[in-house]
């Protein structure tokens, strides 16, 4: 967890070109292709791999903190989930780029192990109801869309 990335040196010229994508610019709601960055991961592909370890993990937290910029008021604490509370190196990213307390989401009684199957469980049922996994104003869509299909095993 973060190990490959700690003996890296993280290539700040990729970040910076990173940073400057338009999807960093534009103000919420949005959302991205998986294709939107590319770029990023040819910037990397030549890189030994501790190298392209630490600039891509330098490149995510470094995603988080430019978004930040869209919060209407600066966050008084960022708790942190999924896989990456457990890397000490994107902790250690985060919280030089937050003036405020960065945690695992664990402190605040969560877990976050769970956290991401909860919310895609959410959004199964709301498929499951016929109902919108997305909307206008959580990614900018035009209107309210489904996502998904059931898929059922033959019988």
């Amino acid at each position: 967890r973060g190990a490959v990335a700690a003996k890296g040196r993280v290539r700040r010229q990729v970040i910076e070109a990173f940073l400057d994508h338009s999807y960093f610019l534009k103000m919420p709601p949005k959302s991205l292709d998986r294709n939107d960055f590319n770029s990023l991961l040819e910037s990397v592909r030549k890189l030994d791999t501790p190298a392209a370890a630490a600039t891509l993990t330098a490149a995510a937290a470094a995603a988080v903190v430019k978004g930040a910029e869209h919060f209407p008021a600066p966050a008084s604490r960022l708790l942190v989930t999924g896989g990456g509370r457990l890397n000490p190196v994107m902790m250690r990213h985060l919280s030089r780029g937050f003036p405020c307390k960065v945690e695992p989401v664990e402190t605040a009684g969560l877990n976050g192990d769970m956290l991401e199957a909860q919310a895609f469980a959410f959004l199964a049922v709301r498929v499951l109801r016929g109902l919108p996994t997305s909307c206008p104003a959580t990614t900018g869509v035009a209107a309210n869309v489904g996502g998904g299909q059931i898929s059922r095993p033959d019988a």
